[in-house]
């Protein structure tokens, strides 16, 4: 039987890297794409859930989120890490569907309520829509098989602070409210998503043996590939969102340590994850280590068979 999974995104140069692997990963069923800002605006995130789903001939809902954060004002999007479409300097592209007309955090309550123990939501994009649906029908927690989510560091690190991943600083309110939940989640953060990176020559690997699907996520890796050599002076990427989706079906891939975990929602560390030191909050998984060698190759063996998965889903 497959995973059912709903994945919540920003896309986003990492996202279209984990959708399209999720779309070619036959161990799994994306019932749903749910929208929310970051890397661009939720609008957009929309649209471009929408094209690549098109892209891969996926048939799956999308529905769009979240406008702005629960509390803080929003931040402008990370056009310097993913460009200003989302998808580094590709042009923007009209998608011939259209969203669904609920709510992200309908649509999830709803799926899970409709199918209960079997969907597992995999956020990695800020967690409004989440917090959202916690709102709009707090059965959820019981109903959801489980909640993965990339996003935090157990380490004091970050990578728009010092201390502060983007998913969880864009709305820490958000983020605490899920870790709060009583449900079961996974936190995929920079502890293991730093660990495993690709290189040009992988890319150019995907865009040999996939020239659509692979094509199109090697020529908006240029863009990323820019940022990433002037933070770190290497010309590769992490792979974050794609981190999140194995975790899902490699678990194996990870080690992970068992604690509760609380988001800094205020002062200078605001978006920072930590140890929760309070009575009565249910314990993370988080992922503290992973076999960064196997992650990466099972990420290249399932994207370099997109073209071949999506013709069949045409075909068929």
């Amino acid at each position: 039987m497959k995973n059912k999974i709903i994945i919540d995104t920003d896309p986003g140069i990492d996202d279209a890297m984990a959708i399209h692997m999720a779309f070619a990963d036959q161990r799994l069923d994306v019932i749903g794409l749910t929208s929310i800002f970051g890397n661009v605006t939720t609008n957009r995130a929309t649209r471009n859930a929408l094209r690549l789903a098109e892209m891969a001939h996926y048939r799956t809902i999308v529905a769009p989120g979240e406008l702005v954060p629960m509390i803080r004002a929003p931040e402008p999007p990370a056009d310097f890490v993913h460009g200003a479409e989302g998808f580094g300097t590709i042009p923007a592209a009209t998608p011939a569907g259209g969203a669904d007309s609920r709510s992200a955090a309908k649509f999830l309550c709803e799926s899970c309520a409709a199918a209960p123990g079997e969907i597992t939501i995999c956020a990695v994009g800020p967690l409004t829509n989440l917090a959202a649906a916690l709102s709009l029908d707090s059965s959820i927690v019981r109903d959801v098989k489980s909640v993965v989510i990339m996003g935090g560091s157990y380490a004091y690190h970050g990578n728009v602070t010092g201390c502060a991943e983007a998913n969880i600083w864009n709305d820490p309110d958000a983020a605490d409210r899920v870790f709060a939940a009583d449900w079961d989640v996974t936190m995929v953060g920079l502890d293991v998503t730093e660990r495993t990176q690709c290189t040009p020559d992988d890319f150019a690997f995907l865009a040999s043996r996939s020239p659509h699907i692979g094509g199109f996520l090697n020529e908006a890796a240029i863009f990323y590939f820019d940022f990433h050599q002037s933070k770190t002076g290497i010309r590769s990427c992490f792979m974050h969102d794609p981190s999140a989706i194995l975790a899902i079906t490699d678990t194996h891939l990870f080690g992970f340590e068992v604690v509760p975990i609380a988001v800094v929602c205020k002062g200078k560390e605001i978006g920072r994850t930590r140890l929760y030191e309070g009575q009565g909050r249910r314990p993370v998984k988080v992922a503290t280590s992973v076999d960064n060698v196997a992650a990466r190759e099972k990420f290249l063996g399932l994207v370099a068979n997109a073209d071949s998965i999506s013709r069949m889903r045409k075909a068929g």
